[in-house]
């Protein structure tokens, strides 16, 4: 089985990333920590920022009680008391002001005019990165950051989580990587950092990353259907199945189990040979949603089928039959039909086999598949005249011609007829060449001499 486009698929699709990212990132900005950070200290650090004059730092005294108490009257008389060519450092409080009012354009243009004056306030450098990811700016974003790294220092844990956050966005997955690894480095509890890390390493395939970072959100969100989701496809990326198989039964016991992953359950347990745990599982993908394309719990049943595993196909077929019946087109209809004929011969059911078959070459008269079935199911119950008249339908249909005459050909040799068999197997050997055919041909020109 190939697993690869169908597992990066669906794992993706698991977490939503960029609406995921998005909620998180509104709590982030919650949080209590971040926003102390945000407008930590209105004041000044006099070795690497902006002047101040005397006046202002006058100015500033007088606010600085209202900054606390009432941000609206904070703004009013910060405002009224700077002029055109004040120092950054009031640009920048004005802008931490409006930011905690949640008025981000102004506080953008405030940040902005800070570094207009001064381009290296380091401060509103970060706080420009901070608003232009909350905008969805991320090209801002990042060369808000990045300039305030090239000033050296200022990487706190949100600044690097919040890159990491940017980078991401844009599908840059490395330098995203390098970003989180970096946040988590200061603060490794944060599950969002964890978890922004977590998409990149699975997004550049870091498959054995990905586990152990999941490992440890798993231990502390053991409800989190996400996480289990996610940890199954990286562990299919490893190509440890059944590891990724117990991660998909604890989506089960959460009673989070989706249609995708009963269906890759299943498809893990052919693989292991495990087939009525795959049945299992293809019956439940299809009661999690019944309204799916029918198109793949039939090809589940006919891959049992071709393992082997008659019984099995044939439960999955019964549970298709109950609760997809209604939407099976004609197409469907045949396949279905003609799978219940292949598990029929499997377990010997003669009569049963003839009556699927013909309902399969009644709705449609040129299906060479079932011609050929048919043939054979007349061969096997000795009835060479009926076998040779379902070989001659299919000999008819160009993609079956070969295969049919060759069948046609060894109905007429098992019934002593070596003379009338060496047209049909030439007619096929010229048609389609085959080493097993050429060698049989050689055998049955032979017996034909011998019988002369």
């Amino acid at each position: 089985m190939k697993h690869t486009v169908p597992i990066l698929l669906a794992a993706l699709s698991v977490l939503a990333p960029r609406a995921l990212a998005q909620s998180e990132l509104d709590a982030l900005w919650k949080d209590p920590v971040f926003q102390k950070q945000f407008v930590a200290g209105y004041g000044i650090n006099a070795e690497l920022e902006p002047r101040i004059t005397p006046e202002e730092v006058v100015l500033l005294e007088k606010v600085r009680p209202l900054m606390s108490e009432n941000l609206p009257k904070a703004e009013e008389a910060l405002k009224k008391g700077m002029k055109p060519d004040c120092s950054a450092v009031l640009d920048y409080n004005l802008g931490s002001l409006q930011f905690q009012q949640d008025r981000m354009p102004e506080a953008l243009e405030s940040f902005g005019r800070a570094v207009a004056k001064f381009p290296s306030f380091r401060r509103a450098w970060r706080n420009l990165g901070l608003i232009h990811v909350r905008s969805g700016n991320f090209d801002g974003a990042i060369g808000s950051f990045i300039k305030m790294l090239e000033l050296g220092g200022g990487g706190d844990a949100y600044a690097f989580g919040l890159l990491g956050f940017a980078y991401a966005s844009k599908q840059d997955y490395q330098p995203a990587e390098a970003a989180y690894r970096n946040a988590l480095l200061m603060q490794p509890d944060n599950t969002e950092w964890r978890l922004g890390l977590t998409r990149c390493v699975f997004r550049q395939e870091k498959y054995a990353d990905c586990v152990g970072l999941l490992d440890v959100l798993i231990a502390k969100y053991p409800e989190k259907a996400e996480f289990w989701m996610l940890q199954a496809h990286a562990y299919l990326g490893l190509k440890e199945p059944l590891k990724a198989a117990v991660d998909f039964e604890a989506l089960e016991r959460l009673g989070k189990a989706t249609a995708d992953s009963s269906q890759t359950l299943g498809d893990i347990y052919v693989g292991e040979k495990l087939m009525d745990l795959a049945s299992r599982s293809y019956q439940r993908a299809i009661e999690l949603d019944a309204q799916q394309p029918v198109e793949r719990p039939l090809r589940s049943a006919e891959l049992l089928a071709s393992r082997g595993a008659t019984r099995q196909s044939r439960q999955l077929v019964a549970k298709i039959r109950e609760r997809m019946e209604e939407r099976l087109d004609d197409g469907s209809r045949r396949r279905l039909l003609k799978l219940e004929a292949r598990n029929a011969t499997a377990e010997g059911g003669g009569a049963e086999v003839a009556r699927v078959l013909e309902e399969v070459v009644r709705l449609d008269p040129l299906d060479g598949e079932a011609l050929m079935l048919l043939g054979a199911h007349h061969t096997r119950e000795n009835q060479p005249d009926q076998a040779i008249f379902y070989y001659e339908r299919a000999a008819s249909l160009e993609s079956f011609a070969a295969a049919a005459r060759v069948r046609h050909a060894q109905v007429l040799a098992g019934q002593g007829r070596y003379a009338e068999a060496l047209p049909l197997l030439r007619s096929a050997q010229e048609s389609r060449p085959r080493e097993d055919v050429a060698r049989y041909l050689e055998q049955v020109e032979r017996l034909a001499k011998a019988r002369r």
